[in-house]
């Protein structure tokens, strides 16, 4: 194999030859379009840091919803503001809380579409944290049985999957003993199995007023440099009953998805967060860069590293740029 007998660029002169040999697929069917919901009526409000990217009140979501599902894209991934936060994040929890009545709504709009909903605290709390504050620190073991009713709470207003982000240990293991106890051995579990402390979530904390109020969230989320706490991380979860694991934040961490996949080859998430959407739609606002071009060449490497869905913010522009 090689030149000048062998010559690679044989298979690379026109594009349906590229094609023939394309490795790699980015496809709609893969794609998760997170969404925040906030309460109210009227409100369709675009987010400061992330242009394109909207709060929804319920009214507006109901179009938003059927919007998504025209172009094809099979899940969505709520975020939900609350119209009063606490100390333990119990609007998290209610019965018809904003992210519970979200489900229903979306519901009488689409019984395809895949619901998925954030199990954590942090948008719930006066505090901002994803756990229980005791004597400044986050405890883990009675942050626990909030998160598991959270999932509850969430699954008996009709969600499709969970996937609970606190990075609490034992999480997984609470929520799935939790739901299986009520009935509901057949919602499934999308784990943030994976999910680093990142500056890539600054856009993020401002949609979803989540910033903490005092310290910040290392004691929980994983530091960056780490690699084989990711797999010690993923492998727990696995054990404790996710059905999916996810790596959050993706572009940075691409190499933790490539080596997740190698080693536990178990159906595999990943996060294309609000900071890595912003520095995209940044710069493309200045012309700096192709837009389109640039998103899908990174979506696919999220893709090619091992990633069997990506969550993204850029859903709904792949989804017409694809078809």
């Amino acid at each position: 194999m090689f030149y000048p007998k062998y010559r690679l660029r044989r298979l690379r002169r026109t594009e349906n030859l590229r094609r023939l040999i394309r490795e790699t697929q980015l496809s709609v069917d893969h794609l998760i379009y997170p969404l925040f919901v906030v309460p109210g009526k009227d409100r369709r409000e675009e987010i400061s840091t992330m242009p394109g990217c909207y709060r929804f009140s319920l009214d507006k979501l109901r179009s938003e919803i059927k919007e998504i599902e025209d172009l094809g894209i099979p899940a969505v991934l709520f975020f939900g503001i609350p119209s009063q936060k606490d100390e333990v994040g119990s609007e998290a929890y209610a019965d018809k809380g904003i992210i519970q009545e979200a489900i229903r709504a979306t519901k009488e709009v689409s019984s395809d579409l895949i619901v998925i909903t954030d199990v954590c605290l942090c948008e719930y709390t006066s505090h901002g944290h994803c756990g229980i504050p005791k004597n400044g620190e986050i405890d883990n073991d009675s942050t626990l049985e909030i998160l598991s009713s959270v999932a509850l709470s969430q699954v008996r207003a009709g969600v499709d999957m969970v996937a609970p982000s606190d990075m609490m240990d034992g999480r997984v293991a609470a929520i799935r003993e939790r739901l299986d106890e009520e009935g509901y051995s057949h919602i499934p579990i999308m784990s943030y199995a994976a999910k680093y402390c990142s500056g890539f979530y600054g856009p993020f904390r401002e949609a979803a007023e989540s910033a903490p109020r005092f310290g910040d969230r290392r004691s929980h989320q994983m530091d960056p440099p780490n690699s084989d706490e990711a797999m010690r991380e993923i492998a727990q979860d696995i054990e404790e009953g996710a059905d999916i694991v996810m790596v959050k934040p993706a572009l940075a961490y691409l190499d933790i998805i490539y080596r997740a996949k190698s080693e536990f080859g178990y159906p595999l998430a990943a996060y294309n967060v609000s900071g890595e959407y912003s520095m995209i739609k940044a710069a493309a606002a200045k012309n700096w860069i192709d837009e389109k071009r640039i998103v899908l060449e990174i979506l696919t490497s999220i893709k090619r590293a091992g990633a069997d869905m990506i969550l993204t913010y850029f859903a709904r522009d792949v989804a017409r740029w694809l078809a």
